[in-house]
Formats: structure tokens, C-alpha cells, sequence
């Protein structure tokens, strides 16, 4: 199963959901795989200890731009593995816009070659709709959208299910969205609304599970752990133990 973790926006905690989904899996026993198509790289620089001495040529630039197999390395985490993301992927969209082969098609034609090597395959995606999204829409099975509190994020909501149907359309007839995931939760009215709303206009995607707003995954990061190992108590840890039951039954 290949799924992305997609939203509109920066700051929505879709890394944190990424990160902590292939690290939950692979705590549970699952061979898991996290691609970190984001340019930030974030997910990357908390998962993998070395990566400042990586080089562009031990990332997933080599396989978006290049053409190359991905290149998998091992993470802090048992069971886990991840492509690193890398800054220079921030230029994808201009070197793919003039491309005429295959430029939504990277990523899923070199992933295809392995994926059969793990049970759960996850892709951080950029907080963009570019080529980069595109290529891991293109290459995933399910995609999970990341939700926060506020107006406009809901607005965001309506443009990324565009960008889906479009997907489908054209690249990928059997990609589904599993569902809305809303995060940084609080017991403010904003948030309360927010929430309500989205599952008044969605009834039958927005997930169950209901991440809420905590100072213990910003620390995790900092420390550049998951949530996991950082405090398996945590309030968002606990949450994101009901997601993967949620999700996968586990």
C-alpha cells in the first residue's frame, strides 16, 4: 500500500503525520518505507543522522531528476527506511515543465521496481500542487489530506480534491482519497467549527481520529525524533496510535 500525506499548506503538521505513521507501522512490526518528496526535507533530517553529509546523488533528486533507482537508507527506527528529500528538488517544477517524458511518472516507475519489499510505503509531499505532488499522487494507491483549524484551510481542501480528480483523470484512475485528517486540535471554538464543518461537507472521508494541538510533537522534532520515542505517552502519540488503528488495524 502506497500512501500519501498531502495538504495545500505549510504548517498543517503533515510531516509529523508522515513521520509518525512510518515510524508507528514499523514500531508494530511493519517493514515501512518513508519518501520524503518535500524539498524541505524535513522529514529526512529527523528520521536519518547523517543526513547533512548527504549529497544530491543520495536522494530522491537522483530519481526525480536523473532518472536513477531510489536511493534507500536506513533510519533510526527498526523497520524503517527512508529516501531523503534534498533542497535542490525545489527547482523540480521548472526542469519538469519542460519536460516531454514521463515527468508525472518518476517516482511510480522506480518505486514499482521495489515496493514490493515492504508492507506500507508513505510519501511526505510538499505543501505545493506541482510536479512533485503529481509524481507521488501518480505513484500512491490512497491519499491522506492533513487539516487544520482555520477558514482557509478548509478553502485549501476544495483545491487539493481538484487536483486529485485531475490525477485521476490523466494519470492514476484507481487513486482514492482514505481520508481528511484533522490536526492541531484545540478546545477553542475556531477549532470546534472548523472541524464540523469539514464533516458536514465531507461526511463519509473526514477520518475519525482527531490529532490534537501538542507541545510534545514540536519537542520531538527538535530533538529530531518521533513521537514515539520522544514520549510514547504523549496526547498526539496516544492520537496517532488510534490513527494506525484506524488506517491498518493494528
Amino acid at each position: 500500500m502506497v500512501i500519501s500525506i498531502a495538504t495545500q499548506k505549510g504548517g498543517t503538521g503533515k510531516t509529523t503525520t508522515s513521520i509518525s505513521l512510518a515510524a508507528g507501522v514499523a514500531r508494530k512490526g511493519k517493514h515501512a518505507l518513508l519518501i520524503d518528496i518535500d524539498s524541505q526535507a524535513n522529514s529526512s533530517k529527523v528520521l536519518l543522522a547523517d543526513y547533512p553529509s548527504l549529497t544530491k546523488d543520495q536522494t530522491l533528486y537522483a530519481t526525480i531528476i536523473d532518472r536513477k533507482p531510489l536511493v534507500i537508507h536506513a533510519s533510526k527506527v527498526p523497520g524503517l527506511d527512508v529516501v531523503p528529500s534534498h533542497i535542490l528538488l525545489s527547482d523540480t517544477d521548472m526542469v519538469l515543465t519542460t519536460a516531454l517524458d514521463h515527468r508525472e511518472s518518476r517516482l511510480k516507475s522506480k518505486l514499482d521496481a521495489i515496493k514490493a519489499q515492504y508492507d506500507y510505503v508513505f510519501i511526505d509531499c510538499p505543501p505545493a500542487l506541482g510536479w512533485l505532488t503529481i509524481n507521488a499522487f501518480t505513484a500512491s494507491d490512497e491519499i491522506i489530506v492533513v487539516v487544520e483549524p482555520g477558514y482557509f484551510e478548509l478553502d485549501s481542501v476544495v483545491q487539493i480534491t481538484k487536483t486529485v480528480k485531475e490525477v485521476q483523470e490523466i494519470f492514476n484512475a484507481s487513486l482514492k482519497i482514505r481520508g481528511f485528517l484533522f490536526t492541531k486540535s484545540d478546545p477553542t471554538l475556531n477549532s470546534k467549527t472548523s472541524l464540523e464543518t469539514l464533516r458536514n461537507v465531507y461526511p463519509d472521508t473526514v477520518l475519525d481520529t482527531v490529532i490534537p494541538r501538542n507541545t510534545d510533537i514540536r519537542d520531538a522534532v527538535f530533538h529530531k525524533q518521533d513521537i514515539f520515542a520522544y514520549n510514547p505517552r504523549a496526547k498526539s502519540a496516544l492520537a496517532y496510535q488510534r490513527l494506525i488503528q484506524e488506517l491498518f488495524s493494528l
